[in-house]
């Protein structure tokens, strides 16, 4: 009896060893294509170091272009409920949704995607945790300066954008190209190849790395850009987030490399790496004809749009915060991380 004894629990215990060193394969899910910069600079090269760090114990299996189904706008849900582990997307994707994030999306908030992607990180931290209290946060990145992209005639004053159909993807950048006098189109970014090819849209506001995704080079034959020393136009804010029992499941170990890899450093990679793909993007669009918007012309249009700004701190006040102090919060974190 004793050996019988001995012997099942020696089993059990090898059993429960396999159980331990098994794979655990997250279902990680985003809306681009595999192509994509989000896909191999940011998403893949994380996936790859968590593999690394946990000794193959923990792996991806990435589903690029929404193939588990849905639209990007379910994406946040779809985590949340656990439906996948671990989702990309834009929280502007769920107009409303993350009213005290949408603060680094107001025009002429970013000029470098590094430090602001940081800022965003520490400010989710600091004043905006009960927007993602539902997940477990991974990173909050924003990509490059934002650009136009037409296919009919460039954008060098105002009065170029009257009567403009431009394509947008957050509902700050709505209210920006509204107040310029263009007619805002609000789409996901995998939807300006049709849109542009059927006229849908006169052209559309996007950064350059999304580009190569979209085949923008061949669809549009003008692109606008703000000098680079100045503030960008717009920039949009993005997730990394994982389901919060996926990761209460996990063991110790595999915990402790999902936490190493995730925060400030990881927001920041991000943000450098949309950065560089920018370079991509725009090599891309050679042929085509570029121009950069004039200061003194920026300079109009930022004392123009300030009531966009403005109506978003009343929004947040009328929602029960201080809407201007989170702004400068916001900005302050821009000028600490510019400033390193």
């Amino acid at each position: 009896m004793i050996i019988q004894f001995s012997l099942w629990f020696s089993v059990l215990a090898l059993t429960a060893g396999a159980a331990f060193a098994q794979t655990i394969t997250l279902k990680v899910h985003h809306f681009l294509p595999a192509g994509s910069a989000a896909q191999t600079t940011f998403i893949q090269p994380w996936c790859d170091k968590i593999a690394k760090d946990s000794g193959n114990k923990l792996k991806c299996h990435i589903y690029p272009s929404m193939q588990l189904g849905g639209t990007p706008s379910q994406l946040f849900d779809q985590v949340k409920d656990g439906v996948v582990d671990v989702i990309w997307t834009l929280p502007g994707y769920t107009a409303g949704r993350f009213l005290l994030m949408e603060v680094f999306e107001l025009p002429f908030m970013m000029q470098n995607p590094e430090a602001t992607s940081r800022a965003v990180w520490d400010y989710v931290q600091q004043v905006d945790a009960a927007e993602f209290r539902d997940v477990k946060a991974l990173a909050f990145h924003v990509h490059g300066d934002g650009v136009f992209h037409m296919s009919r005639k460039p954008i060098k004053t105002m009065a170029d954008l009257k009567g403009m159909k431009v394509r947008t993807s957050t509902r700050q950048t709505n209210k920006l190209l509204t107040a310029l006098g263009a007619t805002p189109v609000a789409m996901p970014v995998t939807g300006v190849s049709e849109a542009l090819s059927k006229s849908v849209i006169d052209g559309a506001l996007a950064p350059y790395d999304v580009v190569p995704s979209v085949k923008i080079q061949d669809l549009v034959k003008f692109h606008s850009e703000t000098d680079p020393r100045e503030p960008a136009i717009y920039t949009a804010t993005f997730m990394l987030v994982m389901n919060k029992a996926k990761y209460a499941s996990l063991p110790p170990d595999l915990q402790k490399v999902i936490d190493v890899n995730s925060g400030q450093a990881l927001s920041g990679q991000a943000g450098k790496a949309f950065l560089a793909s920018d370079t991509i993007g725009k090599q891309l669009t050679a042929k085509n004809n570029h121009n950069v918007i004039a200061a003194d012309e920026l300079q109009r249009w930022k004392t123009t749009v300030q009531p966009v700004t403005e109506s978003w701190v009343a929004e947040v006040n009328a929602r029960g915060f201080n809407g201007q102090q989170l702004l400068n919060t916001a900005r302050s974190l821009i000028a600490k991380y510019m400033a390193k």
